[in-house]
């Protein structure tokens, strides 16, 4: 059997790594929206991510798809250095909710009003 090969694109290598950029941004921004006692904006902020996020890791799902039909590709050091936002990205996601449930229990301590 002949195994099809696809190509992975600039377009899709960047976009992977525009994308899992922006959602860690908005990830960012929501820590520090915190800390400033602005859940409703650190919410906000989340919810952009995870948009964000969920069209970087469509992408990744694409090319995973792919190969589990049996189709290969070539992997170069951009597509890896990719792969690297995108799994850094996911990692600040998971923490994000502890990290924000943390803030949000110093705020109160803080005794801040939440705005």
């Amino acid at each position: 059997m002949v195994s099809e090969t696809i190509e992975i694109t600039p377009e899709d290598i960047f976009g992977l790594i525009a994308l899992s950029g922006d959602a860690k941004a908005s990830y960012h921004q929501a820590i520090l929206l915190m800390q400033e006692g602005k859940v409703e904006e650190a919410d906000a902020a989340v919810k952009a991510g995870d948009a964000t996020l969920k069209e970087a890791h469509s992408i990744q799902t694409k090319f995973v798809t792919l190969e589990a039909q049996g189709k290969t590709a070539t992997v170069g050091v951009l597509m890896v250095h990719a792969q690297d936002h995108l799994m850094n990205t996911i990692l600040v996601k998971e923490l994000l909710g502890y990290m924000m449930n943390m803030q949000n229990e110093i705020n109160q301590l803080k005794g801040m009003d939440q705005k």
